[in-house]
């Protein structure tokens, strides 16, 4: 089926959209764009997604997925994670997986993940193992603020052990991109042999060709474990650089006590893979009147409740799935409003931007597309 060139992901005009949007009425319940989505998923804004064009063998039991992604896509920043939704068996599963490419200098630019399969999960070895180019993957909105900061530090630290190099790659990616890198950049990286070293290869090539950078791996098994003794031998002046952390929970809970002791907390950004747990709002904080924009219903919404139980409190329907942040199941589109995060605290809302309900909750009157 070929592509009309009107129609091709990320390329409807302003006036199109406006077009799509003044007959929406005519289509209801389902949107102009729900339509599209029918024809090809990559056509859709309300719900992203996009085509798998290439599956690359990295180590053992890991793959890189490139991704052509449609015209629902907002772009994302070095470091940031994407929520991914793949078909298993007729029901869609979602997990989160850190952008290992440079942000693309044009909408629809190729993005990747990396994936390593692990023993115990199903959707990981499924991507690894089972997906191949011409698949279509659900993609939800680029998160996280485990970013580079404008303008760079003069010293930069990279502390990275197994999969926690994903997000960092994309730095590193990035700034060899864009060039003209000043800072006196070191990656500490452990991983249990050469052979299952993601990115062993590429990570040696740039230290040649980059003068700004140096890398040391640490392969577990010979060598034992990356400590925070460790990084202070293979980086004497770690307490004068900005640092970031990605890796396994022991090695973080370490790097947080060495960097707290020194009284240099500040310099250490810390990426967690696991689920981070939902606080009180700060004093000030408000809710607001949530409307459900299809459901015609309105419920009023306290500045701590997720919009996720207030809308089953108000009997709509209510996209989910594991209700904890973590499978990303519960998408649904802000239409108008800011939402605040419950984990952090974080404001945000843009309009047609992908929220998760269960995490998110009311800052003020909104509407979501429900």
């Amino acid at each position: 089926m070929s592509v009309r060139p009107w129609l091709s992901p990320g390329a409807l005009r302003p006036g199109a959209r406006a077009a799509l949007t003044a007959v929406s009425w005519l289509t209801s319940p389902l949107s102009p764009d729900d339509y599209l989505g029918l024809i090809d998923p990559l056509w859709s804004a309300r719900h992203p997604a996009g085509r798998v064009s290439a599956v690359r063998r990295e180590a053992a039991g890991a793959a890189t997925l490139v991704i052509r992604p449609g015209r629902g896509w907002n772009g994302h920043r070095a470091g940031q994670y994407l929520p991914l939704g793949v078909e298993i068996d007729g029901v869609r599963h979602w997990r989160t997986y850190s952008i290992t490419s440079p942000p693309g200098d044009t909408p629809g630019s190729e993005i990747t993940v990396t994936v390593k399969a692990r023993t115990d999960g199903r959707v990981s070895p499924h991507l690894v193992h089972r997906t191949a180019p011409g698949a279509v993957l659900r993609l939800g909105p680029a998160q996280g603020e485990f970013v580079l900061p404008r303008p760079l530090p003069g010293r930069l630290l990279f502390v990275t052990a197994g999969s926690g190099i994903t997000p960092v790659v994309g730095m590193l990616r990035t700034l060899a991109r864009h060039g003209g890198v000043t800072s006196d950049t070191l990656l500490l990286h452990s991983a249990p042999s050469p052979a299952e070293c993601l990115f062993r290869a590429e990570l040696v090539a740039l230290e040649r060709r980059l003068p700004w950078l140096s890398v040391r791996l640490t392969h577990t098994r010979t060598e034992g474990r990356l400590t925070t003794g460790r990084i202070g031998e293979l980086c004497p002046d770690w307490r004068r650089r900005e640092t970031w952390a990605c890796g396994p929970a022991g090695l973080l809970d370490a790097a947080e006590r060495q960097w707290a002791a020194a009284g240099v907390r500040e310099r250490l950004r810390v990426e967690r893979f696991h689920l981070v747990p939902v606080r009180a709002p700060g004093a000030g904080a408000v809710g607001g009147r949530v409307r459900f924009d299809r459901s015609a219903v309105e419920a009023d919404a306290t500045a701590a409740s997720s919009l996720l139980a207030v809308g089953e409190s108000a009997g709509v329907p209510m996209p989910h799935g594991c209700r904890r942040g973590l499978c990303f199941g519960c998408l649904v589109p802000l239409l108008d409003g800011r939402v605040r995060d419950l984990r952090t605290g974080e404001l945000r809302g843009n309009p047609g931007e992908l929220i998760q309900t269960c995490v998110n909750g009311a800052a003020g009157p909104l509407v979501l597309d429900l």
